[in-house]
């Protein structure tokens, strides 16, 4: 009798211990598929970021045109910020240097020169943009804007930076083709010889952590 109950108490032993070892390797098992698929997940991700740049000064200009048939020239590595009538235009060519594709959703000026230590401000104030604008990976295009009304709250800074030239700064709005990603691109302005230099500042990530 004693005997027999040393057996059976071997064998639970035994099958407890087996069941241990299965799910210690399940668990291994699935930590491993689980870091995985994050990197596969990274890799895709990677696949079809974009970053937009301010163009470089050899880089072809850009013609830009806005909905009223407003046409501007804009030269690589600068930008556009005039007065026709009662209208304010504003733009500037980017360079994608990400390798997925850009799609532009919104702008927002700021109404002096703001340096990467001031945050961008919440997406609800970007001004969206009356159409997307795509630029491909290692292309060059441009963002647009405008002020048409007259109680527009940028219409009176603008206005003034026209007439009296001085640095500020544009907060650009982006992401990728699949809707995610969302990027602000920060790029100054700065007078220059009657034109704009035009510069990126820096980089905020909204959906991920900064790599900073």
């Amino acid at each position: 009798m004693v005997a027999s109950l040393d057996w059976a108490t071997a064998a639970s032993l035994a099958t407890a211990l087996g069941t241990l070892v299965l799910a210690i390797a399940t668990f291994a098992s699935t930590r491993t598929a689980n870091r995985a698929t994050r990197v596969a997940e990274q890799s895709l991700i990677a696949r079809i970021r974009p970053l937009l740049l301010s163009t470089r000064m050899q880089d072809p200009p850009e013609k830009v045109m806005w909905s009223d048939q407003h046409f501007a020239r804009v030269e690589g590595g600068r930008g556009v910020l005039e007065q026709d009538g009662d209208v304010i235009y504003l733009a500037a060519t980017v360079r994608n240097a990400g390798s997925g594709l850009a799609v532009l959703h919104g702008w927002y000026s700021h109404e002096d020169w703001r340096d990467a230590t001031h945050p961008p401000p919440e997406t609800e104030k970007f001004r969206m943009l009356t159409r997307d604008l795509y630029i491909a990976p290692g292309d060059i295009g441009f963002f647009q804007g405008a002020v048409r009304e007259a109680n527009d709250p940028m219409r009176e800074r603008l206005e003034a930076l026209v007439k009296d030239p001085q640095r500020f700064a544009v907060d650009l709005l982006y992401g990728d083709q699949e809707g995610g990603q969302h990027t602000v691109t920060r790029f100054g302005f700065t007078p220059r010889n009657g034109g704009w230099l035009v510069a990126t500042s820096r980089h905020w990530f909204l959906d991920r952590n900064d790599p900073r």
